[in-house]
């Protein structure tokens, strides 16, 4: 199990503000597995589009969003853009959610 950090970030009105629409962004199934499927491998929007079975003009648009948001990033690769995370704080946003809902509970709380 990961170790808590000690202190959490003070955040602002506007920085919270911030986090929860990331959140609210990620709470979007298909935008999640596009998401999923870059922190696999980083992709062009064809191959995500194979890769998450949705169409590949639904795909661009989740990436727009994914990618101001600052999730993602967008590298050119001759004629296409390939699309991976922004850094290693995303892998760990969602390897940590997912860690959470894979968690079995000990016991039952009230």
């Amino acid at each position: 199990m990961k170790p808590i950090p000690e202190a959490i970030p003070k955040l602002n009105d506007d920085q919270i503000a911030e986090v929860a629409e990331i959140l609210r962004l990620l709470g979007e199934a298909s935008r999640l597995r596009i998401l999923l499927a870059c922190l696999a491998e980083p992709a062009s929007v064809g191959e995500l589009a194979l890769r998450v079975g949705i169409p590949r003009s639904l795909v661009s648009h989740h990436l727009r969003i994914l990618r101001a948001s600052r999730l993602l990033r967008a590298t050119r690769n001759g004629k296409q853009m390939i699309y991976s995370p922004i850094d290693d704080r995303v892998r760990c946003i969602v390897t940590d959610l997912a860690a959470h809902v894979l968690e079995v509970p000990d016991e039952q709380e009230e």
